[in-house]
């Protein structure tokens, strides 16, 4: 292994859990309001391997970084690629001489 000096150059991405006293809804109920779960930071979050609550900037940047992921899948999901015979008909179709569009005749 190798010595290593300062931070790592990327943030790791921390598996996250529901929390176990509020169920992920962030507040508990009280005698007669819903309160803050104090557990989670009211978060409805708590590291999947121990169960432990992460500090709040380091919550920030976890549910940061599993919004981008989501929203980038998100806009995958919207535009498919083509894949199989339709990568023709989709694609550009100047394959003819002087980049003309080629007709197969």
């Amino acid at each position: 292994m190798r010595k290593r000096h300062g931070p790592s150059f990327k943030k790791a991405v921390t598996e996250l859990g529901e929390c176990p006293l509020c169920r992920g809804r962030a507040v508990i109920q009280g005698v007669f309001h819903e309160l803050p779960c104090d557990h989670c930071n009211a978060s409805g979050f708590v590291v999947a391997a121990t169960g432990e609550a992460l500090a709040l900037d380091e919550l920030v940047t976890q549910l940061s970084m599993r919004l981008r992921a989501a929203l980038r899948q998100i806009e995958q999901l919207k535009n498919p690629q083509a894949s199989g015979p339709e990568v023709t008909y989709q694609g550009s179709n100047q394959r003819g001489a002087g980049r003309a569009n080629y007709t197969g005749d």
